[in-house]
């Protein structure tokens, strides 16, 4: 996902210049993405509706008083997954952010008569000052690592900040990131991706010193052919990745506000999910 724009780093004069996640995403990723999740959208998005009834995601019931309607808001939304699910899943608004117009568009695509989706270009760390009224989300999701995204560990605290003043009194956030402080080493920091008879993708990790702990270099390997017989061509782009360590992120939650009602790891220990209400 592609969630904030270049910023000025601060970080040793002899660190190499790589292009922000916006740039990876929009200038590189995009026309790879889909494929990348899996190639069919609307599977996508039924596998994501399920799993988004499991965490409790789900429009909160309007009690007595007149509803201005369920909101839910999908921070780094991508091609939009998990929006399009969303909203089959009964949101009246869903709120799509991502910077990526590229992605956004091809979200406008599948969505044309799903006028729940409303695709928004903006930065993540304004998109809820902006766009949400504070206490009116019903829920509010940051999938797909987008967290790490962020060019500083401040700017994660802040977002969790506004996430909870968002968030409805009954609503629900739900998290997700890789947990990359623990380095990889040897042939472990290949990770193959997906493969067809056209295409295959092969990410690289790598841990520099000039960031200390702070930060992994993502390589994106994308080997394509024109035909099945055809020549492989190999493209390639980097771009760096926030380091954020599980307990770290919990206890920002709790700070900001959240309470965490559901931790969950994925296979392999490195994606973390976590479910949040706001603390009462």
């Amino acid at each position: 996902m592609t969630p904030t724009t270049p910023t000025t780093p601060t970080t040793p004069a002899a660190a190499p210049v790589l292009p922000a996640a916006a740039d990876h995403y929009d200038g590189f990723l995009s026309e790879h993405y889909t494929w990348m999740l899996g190639g069919d959208l609307g599977a996508l998005a039924d596998a994501q509706r399920a799993q988004l009834s499991d965490w409790g995601v789900v429009p909160v019931v309007p009690g007595p008083a007149p509803a201005a309607g369920s909101l839910a808001v999908d921070l780094g939304c991508g091609p939009g997954h998990t929006s399009l699910a969303l909203a089959e899943s009964g949101f009246d608004l869903v709120l799509a952010v991502d910077l990526s117009q590229s992605l956004l568009d091809e979200l406008s695509a599948h969505a044309a008569d799903i006028p729940a989706v409303r695709p928004v270009r903006s930065d993540l760390r304004t998109a809820l000052r902006d766009l949400v009224r504070p206490g009116s989300a019903d829920a509010i999701v940051c999938l797909g690592d987008t967290l790490t995204h962020l060019p500083t560990r401040g700017d994660v605290a802040a977002l969790l900040n506004d996430i909870a003043g968002a968030l409805a009194p009954d609503g629900t956030a739900v998290l997700s990131y890789r947990d990359l402080t623990v380095p990889l080493t040897g042939t472990d920091r290949f990770l193959p991706v997906r493969s067809a008879e056209d295409r295959i993708m092969t990410c690289f990790l790598e841990y520099p010193d000039d960031y200390d702990d702070y930060t992994v270099v993502v390589h994106d390997l994308i080997h394509t052919r024109s035909a099945p017989e055809g020549a492989w061509t190999l493209h390639a782009r980097s771009y760096r990745k926030l380091r954020l360590a599980h307990a770290w992120v919990l206890e920002q939650c709790r700070t900001a506000g959240l309470r965490v009602v559901r931790d969950e790891t994925g296979p392999g220990g490195a994606m973390r999910t976590v479910i949040l209400r706001r603390a009462v």
